[in-house]
């Protein structure tokens, strides 16, 4: 049956109303979204704001990292520079099949999960205080929060070796009651207690840059959510597992990955309280130990280079673990 005369011309208005717009057709075409001009404007200031740090950043950081490949390639002693032998890849091969690397390797690793697990939950719990308590406490509460990370590297190793120590600690005399500590303790006398020192203190001292991020993550999750999973009768682990962690996710892998990557070149602590003696050497002091020690440049330059690619790998680990898309967040608009 032929349509009428009248109701072609609203037939046609209906077919072009129904017509996939430029923009709709282009992505069912091309499968890609596209970006609108405001997301792209946002693109090129970024890099406008950004690009003249980042040239700057990444000639001062190239250079080094250049070199210490370069050097890598090479059987070099700092006491004798005019026996430099080009080996390949073989210095790689060296330290890929001694068993000091893996194990210092296994300790670096160890270290860095049970530290970053540890800050995490802590600073988790640190920033819902800082969060929840008082107006009139925040500003105290957060001060006497942050002494910890304000204080110096070295001189936080010192403090927790002289406070550990077997002949000037106060440790072994303060908890002797405990059935596992006497007198005569020697916390940096063989591996687990020296490396539970160690990793008490960088607990200690980097817990406060976690509870930071995180309190930023906090102050990002919409209060509106909160209440409204409080009216729908959410019990506090359903709030939490289900509103609040969902909306923290870009906070809690900022970091992570900051601290996974700090840990996994832990060098200080271990330097001043045991210097790698007792099973307690990591790739930094590897490399150190290697480079400065033995003068062996070459090969301290590919533990160094190696100690990069494991940084890099634990990055993208990170990234893709959390699947977050921070450059996507306000892009479409």
């Amino acid at each position: 049956m032929t349509d009428s005369v009248e109701s072609r011309p609203a037939r046609a208005a209906e077919d072009r109303a129904t017509e996939p717009s430029g923009e709709v057709a282009r992505r069912s075409t091309n499968d890609k979204p596209v970006k609108s001009e405001r997301a792209k404007a946002e693109t090129r200031l970024g890099w406008m704001l950004a690009g003249p740090a980042f040239i700057i950043m990444l000639a001062v950081t190239m250079y080094p990292i250049l070199q210490a490949i370069f050097d890598s390639l090479f059987s070099f002693r700092l006491t004798a520079p005019g026996e430099r032998e080009f080996v390949g890849l073989g210095n790689y091969g060296v330290i890929l099949t001694d068993s000091v690397f893996w194990y210092s390797l296994f300790i670096t690793l160890l270290i860095t999960v049970i530290t970053v697990a540890v800050e995490l939950v802590l600073g988790f719990a640190l920033a819902l205080v800082m969060n929840n308590a008082i107006r009139a406490l925040r500003g105290p509460l957060r001060t006497a929060i942050l002494v910890p990370y304000g204080t110096i590297t070295v001189v936080s190793a010192f403090a927790w070796f002289y406070a550990f120590d077997i002949n000037t600690g106060y440790i072994n005399n303060w908890f002797s009651w405990l059935p596992f500590i006497s007198e005569d303790t020697a916390w940096f006398g063989s591996t687990a207690p020296a490396l539970f020192v160690i990793m008490a203190s960088e607990i200690w001292k980097t817990t406060p840059f976690i509870s930071l991020l995180l309190l930023a993550g906090l102050a990002q999750v919409p209060g509106e959510l909160t209440e409204a999973a409080k009216v729908d009768g959410a019990t506090w682990w359903e709030r939490m597992s289900k509103v609040i962690l969902p909306n923290m996710k870009a906070a809690i892998m900022v970091a992570v990955l900051f601290r996974a990557l700090d840990a996994f070149r832990i060098f200080d602590n271990i330097f001043i309280m045991t210097n790698g003696a007792y099973g307690t050497e990591t790739l930094s002091l590897l490399a150190y130990r290697t480079s400065i020690g033995r003068l062996e440049i070459g090969m301290g330059s590919a533990v160094s280079v190696v100690l990069f690619l494991c940084v890099i790998l634990i990055s993208f680990i990170a990234i893709k673990g959390f699947k977050v898309d921070l450059a996507g967040r306000g892009g479409g608009r």
